[in-house]
């Protein structure tokens, strides 16, 4: 058995590329090889990553398109939804749609950005487009993202939603004004909407506390002022990282003896959300 090309390896090629490297048709048809698409393999033994999957489909669709939608988001580091299909977006015409791919066209011309080597949607025309497969709540999770990143700014995303007439920009306009700029993590965005579906007012997001003579506590995740009362969300790494944990104490130890009250969630709390807010809830009362 004839050894397979190095090059060959850890990647998708095309039919052409294979044979530029002496393997014949009878060799692609045979177990070594795994057809992604029509034209496009893989050897057996490269595992069909999020990565390669981008870029068989890249040989298979033609030249101008651009990744969107929840694709454009797994790219940049947020994942939503299934890793497939694969979402594209064009505005040409495109006769044939590999399996596994979802190829959105559009009749205006598509602004563009370059990353990890590949041509995408901007990210405020994503969280648009998001409108039409995201809810309210996931689709706040995105845009809670979008800002903390730097993807784009609170106020350039609120602009583009405004003049866009994209399909999604209903929802979009709508969600746009519970985005909040500073926020850590999604899991954050996951206990402000449970607030915000509670009833509770709304909390500031990533906050200074102070105490009475101005003396810097803490910052933090979602902060009741006039309550004096902190929800913190707890992630799984302060679990693991014991010197995090001693702090966060220390941390605790300060902010109530200053007369804070501090509520943690965690991942498991997240569960059983309407506990999360009845939590709150005692809290801001006993408060007042």
């Amino acid at each position: 058995m004839r050894d397979l090309p190095a090059d060959l390896r850890g990647r998708a090629f095309t039919v052409h590329q294979a044979r530029a490297l002496g393997v014949t048709d009878d060799m692609l048809t045979g177990a070594r090889f795994v057809r992604i698409h029509r034209g496009v393999y893989r050897l057996r033994d490269t595992e069909a990553t999020f990565p390669l999957l981008l870029s068989a489909a890249r040989l298979a669709l033609p030249a101008g398109v651009a990744v969107s939608h929840v694709t454009n988001l797994r790219l940049r580091g947020h994942l939503v939804g299934p890793m497939l299909p694969l979402h594209f977006a064009t505005n040409r015409a495109v006769r044939r749609v590999p399996t596994g791919i979802v190829l959105h066209r559009y009749r205006h011309d598509l602004p563009l950005e370059s990353r990890h080597g590949q041509v995408l949607l901007p990210a405020a025309r994503t969280f648009v487009d998001l409108g039409v497969q995201l809810d309210d709540r996931r689709l706040m999770r995105v845009g809670d993202w979008m800002v903390g990143t730097g993807l784009v700014t609170l106020d350039d995303l609120r602009a583009f939603c405004v003049e866009s007439h994209l399909d999604g920009v209903r929802r979009a306009r709508r969600v746009v004004t519970l985005v909040r700029d500073k926020v850590a993590s999604p899991r954050e965005s996951d206990v402000r909407w449970r607030i915000r579906r509670g009833g509770l007012p709304e909390p500031e997001v990533n906050a200074e506390i102070h105490d009475a003579e101005g003396r810097w506590l803490a910052r933090g995740d979602l902060v009741f002022r006039k309550h004096q009362v902190l929800v913190e969300y707890d992630g799984w790494q302060h679990e693991r990282d014991a010197r995090q944990r001693q702090w966060d104490h220390l941390r605790r130890e300060q902010l109530e003896a200053a007369g804070w009250r501090v509520i943690v969630v965690t991942a498991i709390d997240l569960e059983k959300p309407w506990f999360v807010v009845a939590r709150i809830r005692q809290a801001l009362a006993t408060a007042a």
